[in-house]
């Protein structure tokens, strides 16, 4: 059995290896993973930069598809569905470590409110996309003492989008990316945005309309960018704070998707099941207050190394 793995995905070569010895584990860059690389494997585990289709598996005897992450639209479902492939995607894997993100740039909030712009007492944040990252961040604004709005319209949550535009001091995505969401902050959106309101995007890149938010002068913070790693930098240039696609990047999310990972892989080919370590630390990680303006400073000031700091960012 053949196992081939993104190699920046922590934790799997060392439990596998460690636990079934007869499985042949693959470390790869992302961009190694090709069609002759995974003619004979029987597993993927990939990140969102492999693009999983009929070009990279349509030769190949892959029988699962395990991604690290929660979206899968890097993922041609419909492929993998119609030709008996299993595909599995992380839930939730992350969602307390974007949180932390979101709370973090919301810490930051003082660079807004010592300006210029007309900034409530209470400020009011609009929560779009309720899911497992969506609730965890209306709670924590919560208790921050902050008046939250959601929207889920999917779900039956919460209040329309153009009651979030009108009503919030800062709007956070937090939904999958998809024809559905396509540009939901574009240049309408934006239009009816109260004047000043910062916008957070660490869903996907895609979510928010870049061009439009430019040059419509809202202050934003962005993790998630349209055309990674090849982003705009106009953009970046003027983001409040910037980092390289990092917002879920911790030791328990990583720890808790290739968990997941590993669960399934287990399932699907009847092997003993691995508990991952629970010993493991983020040692390295910087978590200290100040860490996503230091993640911002270092992006700014090499926007050509958005793919290299983030492949090496030290999980918090």
């Amino acid at each position: 059995m053949k196992i081939v793995i993104d190699r920046h995905i922590p934790f799997l070569v060392e439990a596998v290896q460690r636990e079934w010895q007869k499985v042949d584990i693959c470390p790869m860059e992302s961009e190694e993973i090709a069609p002759s690389a995974v003619r004979d494997a029987d597993v993927l585990v990939v990140r969102t930069r492999t693009q999983i289709n009929e070009l990279l598996l349509a030769h190949s005897s892959v029988r699962l598809v395990c991604t690290a992450t929660i979206g899968f639209d890097h993922i041609d479902t419909a492929y993998c569905d119609s030709h008996g492939i299993r595909w599995m995607s992380c839930p939730g894997c992350n969602a307390q470590a974007v949180c932390d993100y979101i709370e973090e740039a919301l810490n930051e909030y003082q660079i807004f409110k010592s300006s210029n712009l007309q900034i409530s007492a209470t400020p009011v944040i609009g929560v779009v996309g309720v899911g497992h990252v969506g609730s965890l961040v209306a709670q924590m604004a919560e208790r921050k003492g902050m008046h939250v709005l959601l929207n889920d319209p999917p779900k039956g949550i919460g209040v329309s989008l153009d009651e979030i535009e009108r009503n919030c001091d800062i709007i956070t995505f937090h939904v999958p990316f998809d024809r559905t969401t396509y540009h939901l902050c574009d240049e309408a959106f934006l239009r009816q945005c109260k004047p000043g309101a910062l916008i957070i995007n660490a869903a996907r890149g895609g979510v928010v309309d870049e061009q439009a938010l430019l040059r419509s002068g809202h202050p934003y913070i962005l993790d998630t960018w349209e055309n990674e790693p090849e982003i705009d930098p106009d953009v970046l240039a003027n983001a409040r704070l910037a980092s390289m696609h990092i917002a879920g990047y911790s030791v328990q999310g990583k720890r808790n998707a290739t968990q997941m990972c590993l669960d399934a892989i287990a399932e699907q080919f009847h092997l003993p099941k691995i508990n991952i370590s629970t010993e493991t630390s983020a040692e390295n990680g910087d978590s200290a207050p100040g860490w996503l303006a230091r993640i911002s400073a270092a992006l700014k000031a090499s926007l050509s190394s958005f793919e290299s700091l983030r492949k090496s960012y030290p999980l918090r």
